[in-house]
Protein backbone atom coordinates (compact mmCIF):
# COMPACT_ATOMS: atom_id res chain seq x y z
CA UNK A 1 0.00 0.00 0.00
CA UNK A 2 3.07 2.56 0.92
CA UNK A 3 4.93 1.78 -2.20
CA UNK A 4 1.35 2.21 -4.61
CA UNK A 5 1.32 5.97 -2.61
CA UNK A 6 4.75 6.60 -3.17
CA UNK A 7 4.33 5.51 -7.22
CA UNK A 8 1.34 8.12 -7.16
CA UNK A 9 3.50 10.76 -5.93
CA UNK A 10 6.04 10.27 -8.80
CA UNK A 11 3.18 10.44 -11.37
CA UNK A 12 1.47 13.69 -9.79
CA UNK A 13 4.92 15.34 -9.36
CA UNK A 14 6.02 14.94 -13.05
CA UNK A 15 2.59 16.05 -14.41
CA UNK A 16 2.44 18.82 -11.95
CA UNK A 17 6.15 20.16 -13.28
CA UNK A 18 4.87 19.94 -16.84
CA UNK A 19 2.00 22.33 -15.91
CA UNK A 20 4.36 24.18 -14.21
CA UNK A 21 6.73 24.59 -17.57
CA UNK A 22 3.31 25.02 -19.68
CA UNK A 23 2.52 28.05 -17.27
CA UNK A 24 5.85 29.49 -17.35
CA UNK A 25 6.04 29.29 -21.03
CA UNK A 26 2.71 31.16 -21.43
CA UNK A 27 4.08 34.02 -18.70
CA UNK A 28 7.24 34.25 -20.56
CA UNK A 29 4.99 34.76 -23.74
CA UNK A 30 2.69 37.22 -22.49
CA UNK A 31 5.57 39.17 -21.11
CA UNK A 32 6.91 39.60 -23.99
CA UNK A 33 3.76 40.63 -25.76
CA UNK A 34 3.44 43.40 -23.29
CA UNK A 35 6.63 44.47 -23.63
CA UNK A 36 6.00 44.71 -27.22
CA UNK A 37 2.53 46.88 -26.42
CA UNK A 38 4.98 48.86 -24.31
CA UNK A 39 7.22 49.81 -27.09
CA UNK A 40 4.84 50.53 -29.70
CA UNK A 41 2.27 52.08 -27.51
CA UNK A 42 4.48 55.05 -26.90
CA UNK A 43 4.67 55.28 -30.67
CA UNK A 44 0.89 56.01 -31.80
CA UNK A 45 0.95 58.39 -28.69
CA UNK A 46 3.44 60.49 -30.17
CA UNK A 47 2.51 60.05 -33.83
CA UNK A 48 1.38 63.15 -34.55
CA UNK A 49 -1.97 63.69 -36.81
CA UNK A 50 -0.10 66.37 -39.05
CA UNK A 51 -3.00 66.46 -41.40
CA UNK A 52 -5.06 67.74 -38.95
CA UNK A 53 -7.43 70.61 -40.20
CA UNK A 54 -7.27 69.39 -43.80
CA UNK A 55 -9.83 67.15 -43.49
CA UNK A 56 -12.85 66.17 -42.07
CA UNK A 57 -16.89 66.89 -41.71
CA UNK A 58 -17.75 70.26 -43.06
CA UNK A 59 -20.05 72.44 -40.68
CA UNK A 60 -23.83 73.40 -41.78
CA UNK A 61 -23.31 75.99 -44.42
CA UNK A 62 -25.49 78.82 -43.22
CA UNK A 63 -24.11 81.31 -45.74
CA UNK A 64 -22.28 83.37 -43.05
CA UNK A 65 -18.97 84.30 -45.06
CA UNK A 66 -17.66 83.72 -48.87
CA UNK A 67 -13.99 82.30 -48.99
CA UNK A 68 -13.57 84.16 -52.42
CA UNK A 69 -11.68 81.02 -53.80
CA UNK A 70 -12.04 79.78 -57.54
CA UNK A 71 -14.08 76.24 -58.19
CA UNK A 72 -13.41 74.21 -61.19
CA UNK A 73 -16.03 72.05 -62.65
CA UNK A 74 -14.80 68.22 -62.92
CA UNK A 75 -16.17 68.29 -66.68
CA UNK A 76 -13.24 71.20 -67.19
CA UNK A 77 -10.33 69.18 -65.80
CA UNK A 78 -7.68 67.99 -68.47
CA UNK A 79 -4.26 68.10 -69.08
CA UNK A 80 -4.16 72.20 -69.45
CA UNK A 81 -4.68 71.96 -65.71
CA UNK A 82 -1.60 70.27 -65.24
CA UNK A 83 0.20 71.37 -61.82
CA UNK A 84 -2.43 73.73 -60.87
CA UNK A 85 -4.52 73.66 -57.62
CA UNK A 86 -7.66 73.37 -58.36
CA UNK A 87 -10.68 72.88 -56.07
CA UNK A 88 -13.44 70.60 -56.89
CA UNK A 89 -16.55 69.43 -55.75
CA UNK A 90 -18.69 66.17 -55.91
CA UNK A 91 -20.15 63.16 -54.87
CA UNK A 92 -18.02 60.02 -53.90
CA UNK A 93 -18.23 57.39 -57.06
CA UNK A 94 -16.07 54.94 -55.14
CA UNK A 95 -13.22 54.02 -53.45
CA UNK A 96 -10.40 51.88 -53.07
CA UNK A 97 -7.41 51.26 -50.45
CA UNK A 98 -4.10 50.01 -51.32
CA UNK A 99 -2.17 48.88 -48.58
CA UNK A 100 -2.64 51.20 -45.53
CA UNK A 101 -0.69 54.67 -47.17
CA UNK A 102 -3.04 55.00 -50.49
CA UNK A 103 -6.61 55.47 -51.64
CA UNK A 104 -8.32 56.20 -54.70
CA UNK A 105 -11.51 57.74 -54.83
CA UNK A 106 -13.80 58.65 -58.05
CA UNK A 107 -15.62 61.76 -57.62
CA UNK A 108 -18.57 62.39 -59.66
CA UNK A 109 -20.81 65.23 -60.84
CA UNK A 110 -23.07 65.65 -63.27
CA UNK A 111 -21.48 63.34 -65.86
CA UNK A 112 -18.22 63.69 -65.47
CA UNK A 113 -16.28 61.98 -63.35
CA UNK A 114 -12.03 62.18 -62.05
CA UNK A 115 -10.06 60.25 -59.88
CA UNK A 116 -8.60 61.50 -57.21
CA UNK A 117 -5.65 60.16 -54.78
CA UNK A 118 -4.79 60.14 -51.54
CA UNK A 119 -0.87 58.87 -50.71
CA UNK A 120 0.62 58.92 -47.39
CA UNK A 121 3.07 62.03 -47.15
CA UNK A 122 4.06 64.69 -45.65
CA UNK A 123 1.15 66.75 -46.07
CA UNK A 124 -0.72 63.63 -46.14
CA UNK A 125 -0.91 61.40 -42.79
CA UNK A 126 -2.31 58.08 -42.42
CA UNK A 127 -5.52 59.41 -40.19
CA UNK A 128 -6.42 61.47 -43.67
CA UNK A 129 -6.42 58.65 -45.76
CA UNK A 130 -8.24 56.48 -43.04
CA UNK A 131 -10.72 59.37 -42.85
CA UNK A 132 -10.94 59.77 -46.87
CA UNK A 133 -11.30 55.73 -46.91
CA UNK A 134 -14.43 55.26 -45.18
CA UNK A 135 -16.56 57.73 -46.37
CA UNK A 136 -19.92 56.05 -47.67
CA UNK A 137 -20.92 56.32 -51.19
CA UNK A 138 -22.51 59.34 -52.87
CA UNK A 139 -20.97 61.91 -50.12
CA UNK A 140 -20.89 65.29 -51.53
CA UNK A 141 -17.43 66.11 -50.73
CA UNK A 142 -14.96 69.42 -51.62
CA UNK A 143 -11.48 68.18 -52.42
CA UNK A 144 -8.62 70.92 -53.27
CA UNK A 145 -5.65 69.33 -54.53
CA UNK A 146 -3.02 69.41 -57.62
CA UNK A 147 -3.94 68.39 -61.20
CA UNK A 148 -1.81 65.86 -62.17
CA UNK A 149 -0.97 63.18 -65.85
CA UNK A 150 -2.14 60.41 -65.31
CA UNK A 151 0.21 57.54 -65.62
CA UNK A 152 -1.81 55.64 -67.83
CA UNK A 153 -5.49 56.62 -69.16
CA UNK A 154 -8.12 56.15 -66.20
CA UNK A 155 -10.62 54.04 -68.28
CA UNK A 156 -13.32 54.15 -65.52
CA UNK A 157 -13.60 58.31 -65.87
CA UNK A 158 -14.31 60.96 -68.34
CA UNK A 159 -11.53 62.50 -67.63
CA UNK A 160 -8.94 60.16 -68.39
CA UNK A 161 -5.93 61.73 -68.95
CA UNK A 162 -5.72 63.06 -65.68
CA UNK A 163 -6.12 62.80 -61.44
CA UNK A 164 -5.68 65.14 -58.81
CA UNK A 165 -2.97 64.77 -55.78
CA UNK A 166 -5.06 65.18 -52.60
CA UNK A 167 -4.04 68.30 -50.34
CA UNK A 168 -7.48 69.06 -48.70
CA UNK A 169 -10.73 67.02 -48.64
CA UNK A 170 -14.19 67.68 -46.40
CA UNK A 171 -17.44 65.84 -46.57
CA UNK A 172 -20.11 68.24 -46.95
CA UNK A 173 -22.94 65.93 -46.83
CA UNK A 174 -22.48 62.76 -45.15
CA UNK A 175 -24.73 60.41 -47.27
CA UNK A 176 -26.16 57.03 -45.63
CA UNK A 177 -24.02 53.68 -45.76
CA UNK A 178 -26.75 52.08 -47.17
CA UNK A 179 -28.78 53.42 -49.87
CA UNK A 180 -31.62 52.15 -51.50
CA UNK A 181 -30.31 52.31 -54.76
CA UNK A 182 -26.92 51.66 -56.02
CA UNK A 183 -25.88 53.88 -59.03
CA UNK A 184 -23.86 51.22 -60.56
CA UNK A 185 -26.81 48.81 -60.49
CA UNK A 186 -28.67 51.74 -62.34
CA UNK A 187 -26.49 52.27 -65.34
CA UNK A 188 -25.82 49.41 -66.47
CA UNK A 189 -25.43 48.71 -69.97
CA UNK A 190 -27.76 45.90 -71.75
CA UNK A 191 -24.30 44.27 -72.45
CA UNK A 192 -23.63 44.42 -68.81
CA UNK A 193 -27.09 43.17 -67.99
CA UNK A 194 -26.61 40.25 -70.11
CA UNK A 195 -23.68 39.59 -68.59
CA UNK A 196 -24.45 39.96 -64.75
CA UNK A 197 -28.44 38.64 -65.34
CA UNK A 198 -31.36 39.79 -63.53
CA UNK A 199 -29.69 40.20 -60.23
CA UNK A 200 -27.55 43.48 -61.45
CA UNK A 201 -30.41 44.98 -62.57
CA UNK A 202 -32.02 47.92 -60.95
CA UNK A 203 -35.98 47.46 -60.96
CA UNK A 204 -38.13 50.65 -62.37
CA UNK A 205 -40.01 50.56 -59.16
CA UNK A 206 -36.87 50.58 -56.98
CA UNK A 207 -35.85 53.99 -59.20
CA UNK A 208 -38.86 55.35 -59.35
CA UNK A 209 -38.80 55.07 -55.89
CA UNK A 210 -35.71 56.92 -55.75
CA UNK A 211 -35.89 59.14 -58.21
CA UNK A 212 -33.45 61.62 -57.22
CA UNK A 213 -30.56 58.69 -56.99
CA UNK A 214 -31.44 57.65 -60.00
CA UNK A 215 -31.32 60.70 -61.97
CA UNK A 216 -27.58 61.48 -60.57
CA UNK A 217 -26.24 58.23 -63.23
CA UNK A 218 -24.26 59.90 -66.05
CA UNK A 219 -27.07 58.93 -69.11
CA UNK A 220 -29.96 60.62 -66.91
CA UNK A 221 -28.12 63.92 -66.60
CA UNK A 222 -27.17 63.60 -70.60
CA UNK A 223 -30.79 62.98 -71.58
CA UNK A 224 -31.85 65.71 -69.36
CA UNK A 225 -29.88 68.40 -70.87
CA UNK A 226 -29.97 66.60 -74.94
CA UNK A 227 -34.25 67.39 -73.92
CA UNK A 228 -32.99 70.85 -72.95
CA UNK A 229 -31.01 71.11 -76.39
CA UNK A 230 -33.58 70.14 -77.97
CA UNK A 231 -36.16 72.57 -76.98
CA UNK A 232 -34.25 75.43 -77.44
CA UNK A 233 -32.83 74.36 -80.60
CA UNK A 234 -36.47 74.16 -81.75
CA UNK A 235 -37.21 77.58 -79.86
CA UNK A 236 -33.81 79.18 -81.15
CA UNK A 237 -34.68 78.01 -85.42
CA UNK A 238 -38.13 79.11 -85.77
CA UNK A 239 -37.50 82.61 -83.93
CA UNK A 240 -34.92 83.45 -86.63
CA UNK A 241 -37.26 82.50 -89.33
CA UNK A 242 -39.50 84.56 -87.82
CA UNK A 243 -41.92 82.94 -85.87
CA UNK A 244 -43.64 83.94 -82.78
CA UNK A 245 -44.07 82.10 -79.66
CA UNK A 246 -47.03 81.81 -77.78
CA UNK A 247 -48.12 80.31 -75.01
CA UNK A 248 -51.98 78.70 -74.89
CA UNK A 249 -54.02 77.72 -72.50
CA UNK A 250 -54.30 74.50 -70.53
CA UNK A 251 -57.14 74.29 -68.79
CA UNK A 252 -60.09 74.39 -71.46
CA UNK A 253 -63.88 74.83 -70.97
CA UNK A 254 -64.83 71.83 -73.36
CA UNK A 255 -62.77 69.25 -74.79
CA UNK A 256 -60.66 70.65 -77.88
CA UNK A 257 -60.49 67.86 -80.21
CA UNK A 258 -63.38 65.99 -79.12
CA UNK A 259 -63.50 62.24 -78.30
CA UNK A 260 -63.13 60.41 -74.87
CA UNK A 261 -59.40 60.82 -74.82
CA UNK A 262 -59.85 64.00 -72.21
CA UNK A 263 -58.85 64.32 -68.74
CA UNK A 264 -62.09 65.87 -66.62
CA UNK A 265 -61.01 68.13 -63.86
CA UNK A 266 -62.82 69.94 -61.06
CA UNK A 267 -63.16 73.48 -61.59
CA UNK A 268 -64.09 75.93 -58.65
CA UNK A 269 -67.62 74.97 -58.74
CA UNK A 270 -68.07 73.47 -62.40
CA UNK A 271 -65.56 71.22 -64.51
CA UNK A 272 -63.18 72.15 -66.95
CA UNK A 273 -60.59 70.02 -69.53
CA UNK A 274 -57.26 69.22 -69.88
CA UNK A 275 -56.07 70.69 -72.66
CA UNK A 276 -55.21 67.71 -75.68
CA UNK A 277 -53.78 70.06 -78.26
CA UNK A 278 -52.42 73.83 -78.94
CA UNK A 279 -54.14 73.69 -82.83
CA UNK A 280 -57.26 75.47 -82.12
CA UNK A 281 -55.19 78.48 -80.69
CA UNK A 282 -52.72 78.83 -82.91
CA UNK A 283 -55.15 78.55 -86.25
CA UNK A 284 -56.76 81.62 -84.16
CA UNK A 285 -53.13 82.74 -84.43
CA UNK A 286 -52.48 83.06 -88.09
CA UNK A 287 -56.36 84.39 -88.64
CA UNK A 288 -55.15 86.74 -86.33
CA UNK A 289 -52.38 88.06 -88.75
CA UNK A 290 -49.42 86.16 -86.96
CA UNK A 291 -48.85 84.51 -89.87
CA UNK A 292 -46.16 81.76 -87.93
CA UNK A 293 -46.40 80.81 -84.57
CA UNK A 294 -45.08 78.18 -82.54
CA UNK A 295 -45.47 77.02 -78.75
CA UNK A 296 -43.81 74.76 -76.73
CA UNK A 297 -46.03 73.29 -73.57
CA UNK A 298 -47.84 70.25 -72.13
CA UNK A 299 -50.28 68.49 -73.58
CA UNK A 300 -52.69 65.61 -72.27
CA UNK A 301 -54.69 62.89 -73.40
CA UNK A 302 -56.55 60.42 -71.71
CA UNK A 303 -55.44 57.50 -73.45
CA UNK A 304 -55.40 54.28 -71.64
CA UNK A 305 -52.69 52.36 -73.82
CA UNK A 306 -50.12 50.35 -72.20
CA UNK A 307 -47.25 51.25 -75.28
CA UNK A 308 -44.43 53.52 -75.98
CA UNK A 309 -46.29 55.39 -78.51
CA UNK A 310 -48.96 56.69 -76.22
CA UNK A 311 -48.42 58.80 -73.64
CA UNK A 312 -51.16 60.26 -70.90
CA UNK A 313 -48.92 63.66 -70.58
CA UNK A 314 -46.07 64.77 -72.65
CA UNK A 315 -44.49 68.15 -73.76
CA UNK A 316 -45.45 68.83 -77.32
CA UNK A 317 -43.67 70.79 -79.46
CA UNK A 318 -45.65 72.90 -82.08
CA UNK A 319 -45.60 75.15 -85.04
CA UNK A 320 -48.51 76.67 -87.85
CA UNK A 321 -47.81 79.22 -90.42
CA UNK A 322 -49.80 80.24 -93.60
CA UNK A 323 -48.04 79.61 -96.83
CA UNK A 324 -48.51 81.54 -99.85
CA UNK A 325 -48.79 79.02 -102.83
CA UNK A 326 -48.27 75.48 -101.79
CA UNK A 327 -48.45 73.22 -98.64
CA UNK A 328 -45.03 71.99 -99.53
CA UNK A 329 -43.57 75.50 -97.97
CA UNK A 330 -44.67 74.16 -94.93
CA UNK A 331 -43.64 70.88 -95.30
CA UNK A 332 -40.15 72.42 -96.05
CA UNK A 333 -40.31 74.49 -93.33
CA UNK A 334 -40.88 71.60 -90.69
CA UNK A 335 -38.37 69.24 -91.73
CA UNK A 336 -35.33 72.29 -92.48
CA UNK A 337 -36.60 72.88 -88.66
CA UNK A 338 -35.94 69.32 -87.52
CA UNK A 339 -32.21 69.04 -89.70
CA UNK A 340 -31.19 72.52 -87.68
CA UNK A 341 -31.97 70.37 -84.48
CA UNK A 342 -30.45 67.27 -85.61
CA UNK A 343 -27.10 69.51 -86.53
CA UNK A 344 -26.74 71.01 -83.54
CA UNK A 345 -27.38 68.21 -81.39
CA UNK A 346 -23.98 66.48 -83.62
CA UNK A 347 -22.40 69.43 -82.57
CA UNK A 348 -22.74 71.13 -79.52
CA UNK A 349 -24.00 67.51 -77.65
CA UNK A 350 -22.27 64.92 -78.97
CA UNK A 351 -20.99 63.94 -75.50
CA UNK A 352 -24.16 63.94 -74.06
CA UNK A 353 -25.22 61.58 -77.14
CA UNK A 354 -22.23 59.10 -76.66
CA UNK A 355 -23.29 59.20 -72.82
CA UNK A 356 -26.55 57.86 -73.50
CA UNK A 357 -25.21 55.42 -76.35
CA UNK A 358 -22.81 53.99 -73.54
CA UNK A 359 -25.46 52.41 -71.64
CA UNK A 360 -28.16 52.52 -74.82
CA UNK A 361 -26.55 51.16 -77.45
CA UNK A 362 -28.60 52.87 -80.62
CA UNK A 363 -27.24 52.97 -84.41
CA UNK A 364 -25.68 56.13 -85.53
CA UNK A 365 -28.61 58.60 -86.62
CA UNK A 366 -28.30 59.55 -90.34
CA UNK A 367 -30.63 62.07 -92.11
CA UNK A 368 -30.24 64.25 -95.21
CA UNK A 369 -30.69 67.60 -96.02
CA UNK A 370 -32.70 68.34 -98.19
CA UNK A 371 -34.97 65.87 -96.23
CA UNK A 372 -36.17 62.88 -98.51
CA UNK A 373 -40.06 63.09 -99.15
CA UNK A 374 -42.00 60.05 -100.78
CA UNK A 375 -45.32 59.64 -101.96
CA UNK A 376 -47.70 57.11 -99.91
CA UNK A 377 -47.80 55.04 -103.06
CA UNK A 378 -44.03 54.70 -103.35
CA UNK A 379 -43.95 53.58 -99.76
CA UNK A 380 -46.69 51.20 -100.38
CA UNK A 381 -44.61 50.32 -103.50
CA UNK A 382 -41.53 49.15 -101.21
CA UNK A 383 -43.55 47.17 -98.58
CA UNK A 384 -45.01 45.35 -101.62
CA UNK A 385 -42.04 44.48 -102.97
CA UNK A 386 -40.85 43.08 -99.43
CA UNK A 387 -43.05 41.15 -99.65
CA UNK A 388 -46.00 42.58 -97.47
CA UNK A 389 -49.48 42.00 -98.78
CA UNK A 390 -50.70 45.65 -98.05
CA UNK A 391 -53.97 47.65 -100.43
CA UNK A 392 -53.45 51.03 -101.56
CA UNK A 393 -55.58 53.09 -99.47
CA UNK A 394 -54.98 50.76 -96.42
CA UNK A 395 -53.51 52.44 -93.08
CA UNK A 396 -49.92 51.81 -92.05
CA UNK A 397 -50.00 49.67 -88.79
CA UNK A 398 -47.06 49.88 -86.68
CA UNK A 399 -45.34 47.01 -87.51
CA UNK A 400 -45.88 48.07 -91.63
CA UNK A 401 -44.18 51.68 -90.49
CA UNK A 402 -41.49 50.31 -88.46
CA UNK A 403 -40.50 48.01 -91.21
CA UNK A 404 -40.74 50.79 -94.13
CA UNK A 405 -38.27 53.11 -91.81
CA UNK A 406 -36.03 49.92 -92.04
CA UNK A 407 -36.45 49.81 -95.62
CA UNK A 408 -35.90 53.59 -96.61
CA UNK A 409 -32.43 53.43 -94.79
CA UNK A 410 -31.41 50.83 -96.34
CA UNK A 411 -32.25 52.55 -99.66
CA UNK A 412 -31.91 56.33 -99.17
CA UNK A 413 -29.37 55.96 -95.94
CA UNK A 414 -31.82 58.24 -93.87
CA UNK A 415 -33.71 57.53 -90.53
CA UNK A 416 -35.55 61.13 -91.56
CA UNK A 417 -38.14 61.10 -93.98
CA UNK A 418 -41.31 62.34 -94.85
CA UNK A 419 -44.62 60.21 -96.39
CA UNK A 420 -46.39 62.92 -98.27
CA UNK A 421 -50.02 62.44 -99.85
CA UNK A 422 -51.70 60.04 -97.27
CA UNK A 423 -55.38 58.42 -99.19
CA UNK A 424 -58.10 60.05 -97.81
CA UNK A 425 -59.59 56.86 -96.86
CA UNK A 426 -57.68 57.10 -93.94
CA UNK A 427 -57.46 60.28 -92.98
CA UNK A 428 -59.57 62.45 -90.40
CA UNK A 429 -63.20 64.74 -92.22
CA UNK A 430 -61.02 67.54 -91.78
CA UNK A 431 -57.95 66.64 -94.11
CA UNK A 432 -57.65 68.53 -97.29
CA UNK A 433 -58.01 66.70 -100.82
CA UNK A 434 -55.69 66.47 -102.78
CA UNK A 435 -56.94 68.51 -106.38
CA UNK A 436 -54.46 66.32 -108.60
CA UNK A 437 -55.29 63.00 -107.08
CA UNK A 438 -58.80 62.48 -105.90
CA UNK A 439 -58.51 59.48 -103.74
CA UNK A 440 -55.43 60.82 -101.81
CA UNK A 441 -54.93 63.87 -99.23
CA UNK A 442 -52.33 67.27 -98.48
CA UNK A 443 -51.59 65.60 -95.48
CA UNK A 444 -47.81 63.86 -94.48
CA UNK A 445 -46.41 62.14 -91.45
CA UNK A 446 -42.52 62.38 -90.95
CA UNK A 447 -41.04 59.90 -89.17
CA UNK A 448 -37.70 58.63 -87.57
CA UNK A 449 -36.70 55.50 -89.24
CA UNK A 450 -38.54 52.85 -87.40
CA UNK A 451 -38.68 55.05 -84.18
CA UNK A 452 -41.69 56.95 -83.99
CA UNK A 453 -43.73 59.31 -86.23
CA UNK A 454 -42.62 62.38 -85.45
CA UNK A 455 -45.00 65.25 -86.96
CA UNK A 456 -48.76 64.82 -88.54
CA UNK A 457 -49.17 67.89 -91.34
Amino acid sequence: MAEQDIGESRHLSKSAQKKQEKQKAKEEQKKQTQERLQQERPEKEVTEDYSEGKYGNSPLNQSLFRTGEKWTEIRDLDLSKRNNLVLVRGRMHNSRMIGKKQCFLLLRHQQFSVQIILGQSDTVSQQMIKFASNLNKESLLDVTGVVTAAPQKVTGCTQEDVEISVLKIFCVSQAIARLPLQIEDAMRSGAELDEDGPKGKAAQETRLDNRIIDLRTPTNQAIFRVEAAICKLFRDTLTQKGFVEIHTPKIISAASEGGADVFKVSYFKGSAFLAQSPQLYKQMALCADFDKVFTIGAVFRAENSNTHRHLTEFVGMDLEMTFKEHYHEVVEEITDTFVQIFKGLSDTFSEEIATVHKQFHAEPFKFTEPSLVLTYPEGISMLREDGIEIGDEDDLSTVNEKRLGKLVREKYDTDFYVLDKYPLAVRPFYTMPSASEPVSTTMQSIFISSYLRLYSV
